[in-house]
């Protein structure tokens, strides 16, 4: 969020300077990482599915522009273990995207067995493949990024370096560090800690589309989602639910409670996988918003800064066309977006009760 931001105000004409620990991209950011999920399932949220029907066409012509091969347009696969209804995450993105005129491709438990033999029979029995969706190597894009904000004119500084003291705007984008770093937003903010897996099937080609590709599987029952295997044969699975808050600074090990939650519903959905090696485990961490919704806005405790914080799990997607929502808080322009994001009273949905980050 904050190279996004970096970009688009380079692009009207400021001078930017980026403060970062380093190195770029930071390991330990959430972004920075094999894959993140590109959809615009949003359920009822309107708002969030027309960002997204912005973002993916940019996110096809970033990745043209970059050479090609890092968001890979394979479709989302959204499995429900009862019939599709209304109130349900699936039913609710069923019929937005279908009213909005999306070509979405309805899928019973025979077309499941059928089309995506991997996963388990009878288990899911209803949901769709939507095909304007997919995955992007996100720790790459990343990285091209940072290398566009560069090539614009945008300064990186160590963190060590107070780097803009006299600047007429600061924007605070810390990701997970953001309510450690502002003690004053932690009742509205806060980090969590997602387990994520990295799997290496034995054939890896049999993990890949068209028959296994981006999903999500009855996510508000079970909360795991995943990915085709990549390039190195990895099949990336991970968990959105509450998580467990963490100090963002602690190490991201994943507990052996959250290993056998996995091996369970391996056995039960993916068969195939339930054996398969770890490569990888770790934690992603989310910067929890109390509602799920981004913040973004000035923080009235300092004048002439502002915040971007609040990804709760589902901030990458949105790179393409954040930063101008972002541009213009800072420039005070209107924008159609922004108004939901601003900094409000305590009140509504926490986040763990509120839409699914599936990063």
């Amino acid at each position: 969020m904050g190279v996004a931001t970096a970009l688009e105000l380079a692009a009207r004409g400021w001078s930017v300077t980026v403060v970062e620990p380093g190195p770029l991209p930071r390991p330990e950011a959430a972004s920075t990482d094999i894959s993140k999920i590109v959809r615009m399932d949003y359920g009822v949220d309107e708002l969030s599915t027309e960002m997204m029907e912005e973002a993916i066409p940019r996110w096809r012509a970033w990745s043209a522009r970059w050479g090609g091969g890092l968001f890979h347009e394979d479709g989302f696969l959204l499995l429900s273990r009862a019939p599709l209804a209304k109130g349900a995450f699936e039913g609710d993105s069923l019929d937005t995207l279908t009213r909005r005129g999306h070509r979405l491709e309805r899928l019973d438990a025979a077309a499941i067995a059928r089309r995506f033999p991997a996963w388990a029979r009878g288990g899911y029995v209803d949901g769709y493949l939507n095909p304007v969706a997919g995955w992007i190597e996100s720790g790459r894009a990343l990285s091209r990024m940072i290398d566009d904000a560069r090539a614009a004119g945008v300064v990186f500084l160590d963190g060590r370096d107070d780097g803009g003291s006299d600047a007429d705007a600061r924007v605070v984008a810390a990701g997970a560090w953001t309510p450690k770093l502002l003690p004053h937003l932690a009742g509205a903010l806060w980090a969590v800690a997602q387990p994520v897996f990295h799997l290496l099937p034995r054939d890896p080609e049999a993990w890949r589309p068209p028959a296994f590709t981006v999903w999500a599987a009855d996510i508000a029952s079970t909360g795991w989602y995943g990915f085709p295997a990549n390039a190195d044969g990895i099949v990336k699975i991970a968990h959105h639910g509450p998580g467990r808050r963490v100090d963002p600074d602690a190490p991201r090990t994943t507990t052996a409670e959250e290993v056998e939650r996995l091996r369970a519903f391996l056995g039960e959905s993916l068969p195939g996988l339930a054996s398969a090696p770890l490569a990888h485990a770790k934690t992603c961490l989310y910067c929890d918003s109390f509602d799920g919704d981004f913040w973004i806005g000035a923080d009235a405790a300092f004048p002439g800064r502002f915040v971007v914080a609040g990804d709760s799990g589902h901030g990458f997607k949105f790179a393409p066309v954040i930063g101008a929502v972002v541009a213009d808080v800072v420039e005070g322009k209107p924008n159609r977006f922004a108004a939901r994001f601003a900094p409000r009273a305590l009140a509504g949905r926490r986040a763990e009760d509120a839409r699914f980050g599936l990063s």
